[in-house]
């Protein structure tokens, strides 16, 4: 039998099994053995031992299309990442650096501000402006009056999609939504297992049909440093490749240099200053990490 994990609590997986339900299995030992350890969002095929009790055991692991690290998961076709308009005020940074964090990983990206309703007047054009001319979707929701909910079930449709976004923004209220309520939490399944309640927060596939899930993370740091050579930075934001290719000097970072093609390009506003200014703070803290290596 073949299905996709969806969630993994201390040695346990809860396998999803189209048409039949989730199953509660273990990892056979041979994973251990080759120090291979299944992760959620990984299609497995799976052992049934008591199709009464829904429990079975994994028996294999498919190959897999593509693996995170930062949330360890498996077979992610895209991100979508929720901030709100306000309540909490946009941290635009952080927003830049979870963009570098999921372009690093070549997993493309979908940011949808929540909160449309209390949005400030222009906040939507500067937003997509920002962040459109980058090459990015972006989608305006509001959870509370269920706007844009539809918008967002389109483009996740036939799709596994990590969601992920800051404390306070709604995101809990989208996949709620989007879930109908319809969600595992991790108490109902120490309950079943007989386990006391966990208290750490484990990624977890979220179940919407047609071959779609999406998964829910854990919040993600504001403290993210790329790994790339700093000199690299310049390639996990979209819009600066084009300008890049007019830098008079090959190596160009793109700060202090002359005839560069990005500075150029901020310039002649065809790359928006808060992202240029994103780019330079996470530049000069990838230098100060790299240097503190040699100290």
């Amino acid at each position: 039998m073949q299905g996709k994990i969806i969630k993994g609590i201390a040695g346990f997986y809860y396998v999803q099994v189209e048409d039949s339900g989730i199953y509660e299995c273990k990892a056979k030992g041979a994973f251990r053995k080759d120090k291979i350890k299944p992760l959620v969002g990984d299609d497995v095929e799976i052992d049934v031992i008591s199709q009464e009790e829904m429990t079975g055991n994994v028996t294999n692991i498919l190959p897999r299309k593509s693996e995170l690290i930062r949330p360890a998961v498996a077979n992610v076709d895209q991100a979508l990442l929720i901030f709100a308009t306000k309540n909490p005020e946009p941290n635009l940074n952080l927003l830049d650096r979870f963009l570098c964090m999921m372009e690093e990983q070549q997993v493309p990206i979908i940011i949808c501000f929540n909160k449309a309703d209390i949005a400030d007047e222009g906040f939507e054009a500067t937003m997509r402006d920002t962040y459109e001319k980058a090459g990015y979707q972006v989608i305006f929701t509001s959870a509370k009056q269920e706007h844009g909910i539809d918008a967002i079930r389109q483009v996740l449709k036939g799709k596994t999609s990590t969601v992920a976004g800051p404390s306070g923004v709604g995101k809990s209220s989208i996949v709620n939504l989007l879930t109908e309520g319809q969600t595992m939490e991790t108490g109902e399944v120490s309950t079943k297992i007989g386990r006391g309640k966990h208290t750490t927060r484990h990624s977890e596939l979220l179940y919407l049909g047609d071959d779609t899930y999406i998964m829910d993370t854990p919040g993600f740091s504001s403290l993210f440093v790329p790994k790339c050579e700093p000199v690299e930075l310049y390639s996990l934001f979209p819009e600066f490749i084009e300008p890049e290719t007019h830098c008079r000097f090959g190596g160009c970072v793109h700060y202090k240099e002359p005839d560069c093609g990005v500075k150029a390009a901020v310039e002649a506003g065809e790359i928006v200053k808060s992202r240029y200014e994103n780019y330079l703070q996470i530049y000069s803290e990838m230098v100060d990490q790299q240097n503190s290596k040699y100290r």
